[in-house]
Order: C-alpha cells, then sequence, then structure tokens
C-alpha cells in the first residue's frame, strides 16, 4: 500500500487513480484535516453515547418523548430556515449512486431533486468513492456528457431542467481507512461531506442553488447538534455564510423517532426537512428491541406503510415538519421496470398507492428509484399541490401519536414463512454478492436494492434464530441451496466469502449492528491493498 504525506496529518493509503488528484489536492485534504481535527472525537464520543444507549434500552429502560426538551416541543415561535433555491418544489426526488451513467440519467430524469447517495447505494471502494466526487463535480462544470462502449450517448440538459444535487454522506458509523488522520481512520462521514463541500458548495451557489446533504442514520439531537456545528465550521473556513448549507435528516432509527422536532431544532437554521426511510427504521426496531417477544416482526413484506406503528411514525413526521415549516419527504419507490408489460403495469399501480397515500397524509414529496417511476410519482403530487410547490400549510393538528403508538409492533408481530426464510437469506446473499464487487445499488426481484435491504433481511434471520421460530438447521439447508443458486448464477460471487459474511452477520448470538464496516474493512479495503 502507497503512502503519501499531506498536511494536517492526513495520509492517503492507496495508490493514486485515474484523476484522483483532481479531488485530493492538498488544499481539500487540509480541510477535511481540519474537520477531522475539531470533531472526530466528539463522533467517537456519540458512538460511545450509542451503545450505552443500547444497553439501557435493552435491560428495560422505556422509550420516550425526552422530558428534558419538553420546552422545545411546546415553544410555539421556532421555525426552520425557509427552503433554499432548488429545494421549494420537491414532489420527486430521484436516488442512486454518484457513478458517471446514473449521474446524468438522474440529472435528466425531470425529478426535482437527486439524492446522490454516498452511503446505502455505493459500495464504499476507494474508487467508488473518489470517483462519486468527481463525477458530481464534472456535473457541476457540465464536462460529464460521455458516450458508452455500447455506443449510447449520454448528454446533460439544459440547467434549468436538471434536478438539484442533494449528496447523502455515508453514516457516523463508518470509518474511511484509506485516508488516515494522527493515525486513525478518518470518519468516513467528514470525508464524504468535506471533500463534496470543498469543491462544490461555492460553484454550486455560482449556479442559483447550494450545498446541501441528507443526514443518515442519526439517533438524537446530539447527533444532529454534531452536524450543525460541522456546518458553521465548514461554512466558515471556505467564507461561506452561515445558514448556505441546507440538510435533510432521514429519521430511520426508532430513538430518532422520539426526537423529531429536538432534531429539527438543532439544524433549524439549516434544516430542509426530514424523510421517511422504511427498511432502516425497520432495522433499527430489531437491533433495539428484537430480544423481546412483543417485537417480533413477521416476514417484511407483510410489514406495509399502514401498520399502526409505521402510520405512527410517519403521520408523526409529516406534523412535525409542517409544524415547523421543514418539508415532509415520503419513502421510496423501489420497482424497477422490466420487460413484462403485465409485470410493469402491477408495479407501477403498487407504486401508485403508495404515493397517493403519502400526498393525502401531506408529504410534500417522495423517492424513487427509477427514472421510469418518476412521471406516475410527479402525477400523484401533481394532483394533490397543483400548482403550489409544497402543502406546508397542511399542519396535521389532528395528529396525536404517543409514545406507545411508534413502540404498537404486538399488533403485528409474527412468525414468518418459509418463503420469508428463503426471500431474506437469497436477498441478503445477492446484495452481498453484488456490495462485494463494488455495486452498492442492485436490481433484485424487479426491486433496487441497496444496503438497508441487505440488514433488514439479515436481522429478520438473526430474531427469528433467536426467538426459535426457525431453527438454525432449516437457516443452514436454506442458506446451502441459495449459495448453489447464487453461484451458478453469478460464477464471479466469491461463495466463501459470502457465507462467511452472512453467518458473522446474522447467524450469531451477539448481532452486529450494520453488516458494513465489517465487510469493509475485510473485504473491500484488502482489495484496495492488494490493487495497490
Amino acid at each position: 500500500m502507497s503512502t503519501t504525506t499531506l498536511t494536517h496529518h492526513v495520509r492517503v493509503l492507496a495508490a493514486a487513480g485515474h484523476r484522483h488528484d483532481e479531488i485530493l489536492t492538498p488544499a481539500a485534504l487540509d480541510f477535511v484535516g481540519r474537520l477531522t481535527g475539531a470533531f472526530a472525537e466528539r463522533r467517537r464520543e456519540l458512538l460511545k453515547e450509542r451503545r450505552r444507549q443500547a444497553l439501557r434500552l435493552a435491560s428495560g429502560s422505556p422509550l420516550d418523548f425526552p422530558m428534558v426538551t419538553s420546552a422545545v416541543r411546546a415553544d410555539p415561535s421556532w421555525r426552520v430556515a425557509p427552503p433554499a433555491p432548488g429545494l421549494t418544489d420537491r414532489r420527486v426526488e430521484i436516488t442512486g449512486p454518484p457513478e458517471r451513467r446514473m449521474t446524468v440519467n438522474a440529472l435528466n430524469s425531470g425529478a426535482p431533486v437527486w439524492l446522490a447517495d454516498f452511503e446505502d447505494a455505493t459500495a464504499p471502494s476507494w474508487d467508488n468513492i473518489v470517483s462519486g466526487q468527481l463525477n458530481l463535480l464534472d456535473a457541476i462544470e457540465r464536462r460529464i456528457d460521455f458516450t458508452s462502449t455500447e455506443g449510447k450517448e449520454y448528454r446533460l440538459r439544459d440547467r434549468d431542467r436538471l434536478a438539484t444535487i442533494v449528496v447523502r454522506p455515508r453514516g457516523w458509523h463508518l470509518d474511511e481507512e484509506h485516508l488516515e488522520f494522527d493515525g486513525r481512520p478518518v470518519p468516513a462521514a467528514l470525508v464524504d461531506f468535506g471533500l463534496y463541500f470543498f469543491h462544490c458548495a461555492q460553484r454550486q451557489i455560482d449556479a442559483g442553488h447550494g450545498p446541501y446533504f441528507y443526514l443518515p442514520k442519526l439517533e438524537n439531537r446530539y447527533e444532529a447538534r454534531l452536524w450543525n456545528d460541522i456546518f458553521v465550521a465548514a461554512q466558515e473556513l471556505l467564507g461561506i455564510p452561515r445558514g448556505t448549507i441546507r440538510a435533510t435528516v432521514l429519521i430511520e432509527t426508532i430513538t430518532a423517532a422520539f426526537e423529531m422536532e429536538e432534531i429539527l431544532h438543532e439544524l433549524r437554521e439549516h434544516s430542509a426537512g426530514l424523510n421517511a426511510g422504511r427498511w432502516d427504521y425497520l432495522f433499527s426496531l430489531i437491533k433495539t428491541f428484537g430480544h423481546r417477544t412483543d417485537f417480533l416482526l413477521p416476514d417484511r413484506a407483510q410489514v406495509t406503510m399502514t401498520a399502526p406503528f409505521m402510520r405512527a411514525y410517519t403521520e408523526l413526521l409529516v406534523r412535525t415538519c409542517h409544524k415547523r415549516g421543514a418539508h415532509a419527504i415520503g419513502g421510496m419507490a423501489a420497482q424497477v421496470p422490466g420487460k413484462d408489460p403485465a409485470a410493469n403495469e402491477a408495479a407501477l399501480a403498487k407504486v401508485r398507492l403508495d404515493k397517493e397515500r403519502e400526498a393525502e397524509d401531506g408529504f410534500d414529496g417522495s423517492w424513487v428509484a427509477h427514472p421510469a417511476l418518476v412521471p406516475v410519482c410527479r402525477e400523484v403530487f401533481d394532483n394533490v399541490l397543483g400548482a403550489r410547490p409544497h402543502q406546508l400549510d397542511r399542519t396535521r393538528d389532528d395528529v396525536e401519536v404517543a409514545p406507545a403508538d411508534l413502540l404498537s409492533v404486538r399488533r403485528i408481530s409474527g412468525p414468518p414463512t418459509a418463503e420469508g426464510v428463503r426471500t431474506n437469506v437469497s436477498v441478503a446473499l445477492r446484495y452481498f454478492a453484488a456490495w462485494l464487487r463494488g455495486q452498492g445499488a442492485v436490481a433484485i426481484n424487479g426491486l433496487m436494492e441497496d444496503a438497508a435491504t441487505a440488514e433488514i433481511a439479515r436481522v429478520q434471520i438473526w430474531q427469528w434464530l433467536r426467538h426459535q421460530v426457525i431453527d438454525r438447521e432449516t437457516v443452514e439447508r436454506v442458506l446451502d441451496d441459495e449459495l448453489v443458486a447464487l453461484g451458478a448464477e453469478y460464477p464471479w460471487a466469491p461463495v466463501d466469502e459470502i457465507r462467511a459474511l452472512f453467518e458473522r452477520t446474522a447467524l450469531v448470538g451477539e448481532l452486529p449492528l450494520f453488516f458494513t464496516p465489517d465487510a469493509y474493512s475485510r473485504h473491500l479495503v484488502r482489495r484496495t491493498e492488494a490493487q495497490g
């Protein structure tokens, strides 16, 4: 592994790649180093507090709306910042990794917003991370047009017809092991945020928008406060006016659902709203309460957004956002069109129903994973919004949600089916195969899946084993069958590595919090070292 010494104790622990020097400039890495020096220790302490909180909840401490912040919730006077340029109308947001082809297709999709995802939709190989930053820079500079090896041309439309870019950095739990600061890996979130902000913030402002972000997997108001302090420091370092940044927080952990107003309050000068992330939310629920029988979830296909505890979560999100002048953004439509017209028609009908529910509930927009879904999502929200850019005026004062409502899982709890077990094993293995190959957004069974899908799939297997509603012999038999099928379908797949990853993250007594740190350090970093 090659090393290059840079300023502020930052070292790049990887061989130089094509055009990497355009992103990994001394000044950019100095900027990342300054953020790391100022905030990495706070991040470490917050991760320790996550573990302490998990132990408290596991030992029986109740989860409730915090009493110490009741004054924040009761104060009717405060609001978040007004919508920033390019973020007033968010009725459709398309998501995807910042790969070159996806960048052009997403910006041209007709959606008002593109979530450029360095987190769940990106397998964080070093080349993926740096090339993703290059693609965003090239897109802003309008030099991303290219012709594929198949001869297909990719060209950006006129600037006023392009989606607004919103970047999702990796979560606080992840490190970037290819960058080192004072002998430790740099927090991955600071790498993704810092490199994009350094290179693109002023360029985006000059283009009429700004540096906008999605913040994943926050668990409490303190983690939101850390992000707000980072935003303040970053703007000061580069001479950008305070409050230029806007950030939307994904409410995708059960503890964050109890602090929605507090999270908005901490970020209020930089806030752009909240988003409802379904699979990660269920994943968090199992991680937090999976040891309890009253939180035993059935097949994930049976846990719809109309389940009582999911309705409580989404309705509280809309009410919270609109009470404070913030956008409420709905969940993902992950369907991928195929060759079967009847199947496509059925998939689009399902998308339409889901988006109609969200629009009628008061959401201001929603996510889609494929450009073909943009028109149906837009049509649904057009029917509700008309010429209005949002429906912040719908304050949903009729909504009242108690802590018990957010935790009423027992009303749909139940054992899995044989099909549910097989589906979870199959999807997890196929996603692991693609992820280890460097692909973070994967079409599986007609759906565009990302890391959140693999997480909910593997923790459901863990939960069912823990409560002995399935036995290990059954799971291992299904695992053997699905690995044989995987090897036949994908001859390139490292079957032994995939089996080991599944066993380490699903078939163990103590549940690993995420599969990604283990897989990253054992596989992606190791392969970068071999290439270097």
